[in-house]
């Protein structure tokens, strides 16, 4: 019941965004929206079943949104509770606080300069 109001709600404020199920070995374990507009790529959510956290499959989606953001020069960005977990991923992976708002902080990933040596660290098992 609670995937599907989230579902409904997202399909209701972002009805052009993609939404895309994670499989493994043909099981569902996780899904994807993001919304590609003019100005941004927004990462609305991404979500994957706890026994496939941690392995590098959530980082490994992220880069490939910020690839797509290094390609169409957009910025990449994302709500994230203050208490998640993955907010430690994201900013790993270059993103930085553009707004508080409140409970969530708006992220914010850039292409530029610096996402040279962020494509170079991802095969670094040490940067994950």
């Amino acid at each position: 019941m609670q995937f599907d109001a989230q579902h409904r709600f997202y399909q209701e404020q972002f009805p052009d965004a993609d939404y895309q199920v994670i499989e493994r070995g043909g099981e569902s374990i996780g899904r994807v929206y993001a919304h590609r507009r003019d100005h941004e790529i927004r990462l609305i959510d991404i979500a994957l079943v706890p026994a496939h956290r941690g392995k590098g499959l959530g980082r490994s989606l992220i880069e490939d949104l910020q690839d797509e953001a290094v390609e169409r020069g957009l910025p990449l960005r994302i709500h994230v509770e203050k208490n998640n977990p993955a907010y430690r991923l994201y900013l790993r992976l270059g993103f930085r606080m553009i707004t508080d708002k409140g409970v969530y902080d708006l992220l914010e990933w850039q292409p530029g300069a610096d996402s040279t040596s962020q494509s170079a660290n991802r095969n670094d098992p040490r940067t994950i």
